[in-house]
């Protein structure tokens, strides 16, 4: 893959950072751990998730449901198993509910 120019790269970074920090831990996550090795169409596929309002993210990344375009799905799993950044765990072992970060 060739590398993302670095406006680029700094203008995707920004657009990773959503005011919520469970979604910036977890966009940003990835963009810094996987972005560069991605494939082109992978890279694609996150760039339009970043489109996406925040409520409709969250629903993804943080609640579960699922897109029901099979290449939105695949860069949400993407997003959530390959993240390095990992959110930490309430006392139950289970993530906490959102806003209690």
């Amino acid at each position: 893959m060739p590398p993302v120019p670095d406006g680029s790269r700094a203008r995707l970074a920004w657009r990773c950072r959503r005011g919520m920090k469970e979604l910036d831990l977890l966009l940003l996550g990835w963009f810094q751990a996987q972005f560069e090795g991605a494939a082109e169409a992978e890279r694609a596929q996150f760039e339009s998730l970043l489109e996406l309002p925040d409520p409709l993210l969250a629903r993804y990344l943080l609640a579960g449901e699922q897109p029901e375009q099979p290449e939105r799905a695949a860069v949400v799993r993407a997003v959530m198993t390959r993240s390095r950044i990992m959110l930490p765990a309430g006392p139950s072992g289970n993530l906490p509910p959102v806003g209690r970060l």
